[in-house]
């Protein structure tokens, strides 16, 4: 931005005000922000420059600070302020369902916009979504400098005070909600010390109000001197300070008592609005830098809020972050028995495995079964979902493992260990790459439990089918097409193995959110006080059933509707005329077995090969998906970004070159990290 082309706008700014009866235009606000606005949102050099060109031309023309200050604070005066101030950028509370329902709408059908309302001029103005970028790059040095050349004009005071009394309005409504919020039965719930003692949301608001009032008097005794002694908001902040010491140890609580959506939202009302309200208590009381920085910070919040709040991505990623943090920090408490160190836990996890693999025989075989019944696609989408359902629960209730759930769980375990960050860099790598270690040696070994039993298992049964009951288990035609759904080459094997994943990880946090309800819901306790249950039960079963249920609840209804999505995916592709369909590998080694022997003639060596290869390749996808999707969510939900995985990858592969064998068998000793983590 040249200086002149600055200039030119003051001196039009000027011609405008010659006219004091005539209402300002917004054109001329519109033009030099255009002037400020950088080519590239993120050149701070650019942004540096044009703002410099801005205050030149301040100094240099006459008069240009006193007719800039006296054009914005006539055109603010022109609209109603108060709304956009209290409301803007923070969530309503009509709740998160309604809002997400309005923001869809608003995508199809926009809102009429109230042109009386501050906000419709602040969307004219900053109508880029990119401006909130440089605007935040506006160094501080140089917004202060604007700020003071503004304060140090004493006049258009009278326009000066209305606008304070449209903050006023705001910083009253603001106040009155938060006291509101804090008598909310979500918020008594999650901090029973509410009702004990004065709430902090209550005192803010008679600290609020005592300064308003105080405030109020000395606008009408301003041509007083020495009656009154300006007002004081120090109480006001060290309150304001009170209630976001306890939204914090709320949030911390969450771990103890879990968290509900309905409660998150009001968190985060809590906080927008307490961020706010303490935003313009600065405006008013503030010295004149920190006046200048609230300034700045505002309208930053007021032109991010301008372009969020229409957007449905701003609305989940406030409201989510909380809940998938708890989500995930079950399923990564559950992970971490998912994970072996030693020869006693490497065993345990293969028969644990070898178990589960002889139900997935049964399992598969049963699927078999079902699918010569001639039912309508909705009852054969049920009763393999059933299947699939009860199996996978069976295999929970029985202590044995599934080889592919543990990624979901082993992932989030892997985030809570990047998110502890404990002792130095090297060190914390090692520890890192240990435990990948770990994870993908006991990955291995639960995959070769399944299917080491999964295998001779349906062999048995198809044996068991052809040679006693004197009848094949499947036709030639249905054989050949089980062998060609797992060809990685001519069939759709590996995009389905790749749903599967995304429904193991959609199935971690199934088990991660239920696990959280039973906490927040105390479903244990309730059980236990069901007095219908202990008739039937007796005392002490309804006690163990309430213990069990508590403990396992979110991998009961995990496993139960993972086993739903497997089932019923392949009739959803069909219904939607879509290839959807599920490879899993435990399922697709024992298909694989019954396929070959079910055949007519001899298979060849070339078909053995490729399904085996079709099997393996659905496995190593199976894990891949589930794994990455996990661990992003856990990152994202922690707010951890990792800069190390370069060395972290090429840790592993060193250890990888250098003793290959950790990973498919335990060491003889564990390694020091391992030890010092068990200490």
């Amino acid at each position: 931005m040249t200086q002149q082309s600055v200039t030119q706008i003051l001196i039009s700014l000027q011609q405008q005000l010659e006219h004091p009866q005539t209402a300002v235009h917004e054109q001329i606000l519109i033009d030099l922000v255009q002037h400020l606005r950088p080519e590239n949102p993120h050149n701070g050099q650019e942004i540096k420059l044009k703002f410099s060109a801005l205050l030149h031309a301040l100094l240099q023309t006459p008069h240009s600070v006193v007719s800039l200050q006296q054009y914005l604070l006539r055109l603010l005066l022109q609209y109603r302020q108060t709304k956009l101030y209290a409301d803007s950028g923070i969530l309503s509370l009509d709740g998160f369902w309604n809002q997400l329902g309005q923001r869809f709408v608003s995508r199809i059908l926009p809102p009429v916009s109230d042109q009386t309302q501050l906000q419709n001029l602040l969307e004219k103005v900053f109508y880029l979504a990119t401006d909130r970028f440089w605007l935040e790059q506006i160094e501080p040095v140089q917004w202060q400098m604007l700020f003071q050349l503004f304060d140090s004009n004493q006049n258009n005071q009278q326009q000066k005070n209305l606008l304070k009394q449209d903050l006023i309005k705001a910083i009253n409504v603001l106040s009155y909600r938060i006291s509101g919020i804090g008598l909310f039965p979500e918020l008594i719930y999650a901090e029973p010390k509410l009702t004990e003692y004065e709430s902090p949301f209550i005192a803010q608001n008679r600290e609020i109000v005592g300064f308003i009032d105080k405030f109020n008097q000395s606008f009408s005794h301003s041509h007083q001197i020495g009656v009154y002694s300006p007002p004081d908001a120090a109480q006001a902040f060290v309150m304001i300070e009170q209630c976001l010491v306890i939204v914090s140890n709320i949030r911390k609580s969450t771990k103890r008592i879990g968290v509900s959506l309905n409660l998150t939202y009001l968190l985060t009302v809590l906080e927008q609005s307490l961020e706010r309200l303490e935003l313009l208590l600065k405006l008013l009381h503030g010295q004149t830098e920190q006046r200048a920085d609230a300034i700045h910070e505002l309208i930053n919040d007021l032109v991010t809020a301008n372009h969020n709040e229409k957007s449905v991505g701003a609305l989940l990623s406030a409201n989510s972050e909380l809940l998938a943090f708890q989500v995930t920090e079950n399923a990564s408490k559950t992970g971490e028995h998912y994970v072996s160190s030693d020869k006693k836990g490497f065993f345990e996890m293969y028969w644990a495995a070898a178990g589960a693999g002889c139900i997935i025989a049964f399992m598969a075989t049963l699927k078999i079964l079902l699918s010569r019944l001639t039912l309508a696609p909705f009852t054969h989408a049920l009763s393999y979902s059933l299947n699939y359902a009860f199996g996978f629960v069976f295999i929970h209730i029985l202590h044995f493992t599934v080889a592919t759930k543990q990624p979901a769980m082993t992932a989030a375990a892997l985030a809570a260990t990047v998110q502890q960050r404990k002792g130095s860099r090297t060190a914390q790598l090692a520890e890192l790459a240990e435990l990948i270690v770990n994870i993908i040696r006991t990955q291995f070994i639960a995959i070769l439990g399944n299917i080491s039993i999964a295998i001779p298992i349906a062999a048995l049964i198809t044996w068991f089918w052809q040679h006693v009951l004197d009848k094949p288990l499947m036709k030639h035609a249905k054989a050949a097409d089980l062998l060609h759904s797992l060809d990685p080459f001519t069939s759709l094997a590996i995009p389905h193995a790749a749903i599967a994943g995304v429904c193991l990880f959609l199935s971690g946090l199934i088990a991660g959110y239920f696990d959280n309800m039973a906490i927040y819901r105390k479903i244990g306790p309730r059980l236990k006080a069901h007095q219908g249950l202990r008739h039937w039960l007796g005392e002490k079963q309804q006690i163990k059933f309430a213990d069990y249920i508590e403990r396992n609840l979110g991998a009961l209804a995990g496993n139960f509707l993972f086993g739903i999505m497997l089932g019923s995916m392949g009739t959803i592709g069909f219904i939607l005329g879509l290839p959807l369909d599920i490879r899993h590998i435990a399922f697709a080694s024992a298909n694989l077995v019954q396929g070959l022997m079910s055949i007519n003639e001899t298979p060849d060596l070339g078909l053995i090969l490729i399904s085996s290869l079709g099997v393996l390749l659905i496995g190593l996808t199976n894990l891949f998906v589930s794994f990455t999707l996990t661990i992003i969510v856990a990152l994202r939900a922690r707010q951890v970004r990792f800069e190390q995985w370069k060395p972290l990858a090429k840790l592993v592969l060193t250890h990888f070159f250098t003793r290959p064998i950790d990973f498919i068998w335990p060491p003889k000793t564990l390694p020091e990290s391992t030890n010092n983590a068990q200490k």
